[in-house]
């Protein structure tokens, strides 16, 4: 009798480093990684007000009649307005998913709820739009 009780005991206690028992550390690993896509999504947004600002610096270089003739087709004020949308997209989608991992981690579900996507899909648009960037710095060579 003595043995069944200790097994119950056992097994209604939530053990060292189980799922039942939520460390803190859980919490604000996920919030520093909220953080992290917030500096990500501000660098884009800044990036992005940078190019576009860059590109009416040289329009208005060009209009002041100036003797250095910079080629231009103003492709940089598009690619930094797209930086700037990326930007808060990023923002938002970070926001949302901060939120679902709080929630899942509640609920003892955070490793089943979530996945690399957002993260794989972000780095495919840097890449493509940095190809783009340089593709168009080459051409003002």
């Amino acid at each position: 009798m003595g043995n069944q009780i200790d097994q119950d005991s056992a097994k209604s206690e939530p053990k060292q480093g189980s799922l039942t028992e939520i460390d803190p550390r859980i919490y604000l690993a996920a919030e520093r990684t909220f953080l992290a896509w917030i500096r990500t999504g501000l660098a884009l947004l800044g990036f992005g007000f940078v190019v576009e600002r860059f590109g009416l610096f040289l329009a208005e270089f060009d209009a002041v009649g100036s003797a250095l003739k910079l080629p231009s087709n103003g492709f940089s004020i598009p690619l930094g307005v797209i930086f700037i949308w990326f930007g808060i997209v990023v923002l938002l989608v970070s926001a949302v998913r901060h939120r679902r991992y709080i929630d899942a981690i509640d609920r003892n579900e955070f490793r089943t709820a979530f996945g690399s996507a957002f993260a794989f899909s972000i780095a495919i648009l840097l890449s493509v739009l940095a190809l783009a960037m340089s593709i168009y710095l080459l051409k003002l060579l």
